[in-house]
């Protein structure tokens, strides 16, 4: 099994036929099935299951359609930082971010370090914790940008300050007279709008507070939280640094005073394992902002 092999496999299952797939590798059909015939061979499973105009991929094609991916991804990355090696540049670093950490990275430190060190170029990929978590564990990454509570286990960390959370709400939820504050017993009977990580946190602390939280709309993006909100859909529940991602013009933001109720953005990184000297500059960077 080679990359150009994973790349014609990749095509196949992107394009669900084996003659558009040809066609996108400006291939001939014959020569690209007999690819995939090796391919099956050379591993000893079904690929893909053949029917008379598509293709479907079996759970073992499903396995590996993931790993070329991150096979090709990884693939292209060093290429291209060895590219930049040659030509003198300092290098490619690349680095997962959570979308609500995205604000606190970006206008604190991601500036500064391209201020002191100009000719590094960047990857960012983006997605929750556990994705960010799971990309440094396979490599992709160097470095993951993400948000309290997760498991620190085999991870290195640089924390920020500990942030507090924010309700925020349209004028028809905010029942607090202009109030900048609010306690967490009066989220109790709330339609609440969170983002699926906090889920546990938010949960915890109110049942600490003698109620459980009503919610409303669970999600995957911290951005999500508050559209809905600005929406006027029901009060959601941010970091307060999260405040500025998506629109917030219909919204006021309310810290909920809570001892509990706090998060911090952390830089983490594999224990053990090989760290460039980009990361390195990041961290330290990171480390002194």
């Amino acid at each position: 099994m080679d990359i150009r092999q994973l790349k014609y496999f990749l095509a196949i299952a992107e394009e669900g036929q084996i003659t558009s797939a040809a066609r996108k590798l400006q291939m001939a059909q014959p020569p690209l099935s007999q690819q995939l015939k090796q391919l099956e061979e050379e591993l000893g499973v079904v690929l893909v299951e053949r029917g008379p105009r598509s293709i479907q991929l079996t759970e073992a094609g499903m396995i590996l359609r993931e790993r070329a991916q991150q096979i090709l991804e990884l693939t292209d990355s060093t290429t291209r930082e060895l590219k930049d090696f040659v030509k003198g540049v300092s290098g490619t670093l690349s680095i997962g971010t959570v979308s609500s950490s995205a604000a606190t990275l970006l206008q604190d430190r991601l500036v500064e370090f391209h201020h002191n060190y100009s000719g590094v170029k960047f990857e960012i990929h983006e997605g929750n914790t556990y994705r960010i978590i799971d990309l440094l564990n396979k490599g992709i990454v160097e470095i993951g940008i993400v948000r309290t509570p997760f498991s620190s286990t085999g991870l290195e960390c640089v924390y920020t300050v500990s942030e507090p959370m924010i309700a925020v709400m349209a004028p028809e939820y905010d029942w607090t007279g202009g109030k900048p504050e609010i306690e967490i017993g009066e989220l109790r009977n709330q339609p609440l709008i969170v983002y699926r990580r906090f889920e546990q946190l938010i949960r915890e602390t109110c049942l600490e507070n003698g109620f459980d939280p009503q919610f409303f709309c669970m999600n995957d993006d911290a951005r999500t939280t508050l559209l809905w909100a600005n929406a006027g859909l029901g009060i959601g529940i941010i970091p307060r640094s999260a405040f500025t991602l998506a629109s917030n013009s219909n919204v006021a933001a309310k810290e909920i005073r809570s001892d509990s109720l706090n998060t911090r953005v952390a830089a983490v990184w594999m224990k053990d394992k090989y760290l460039s000297s980009l990361a390195a500059k990041f961290i330290e960077n990171f480390s002194r902002a």
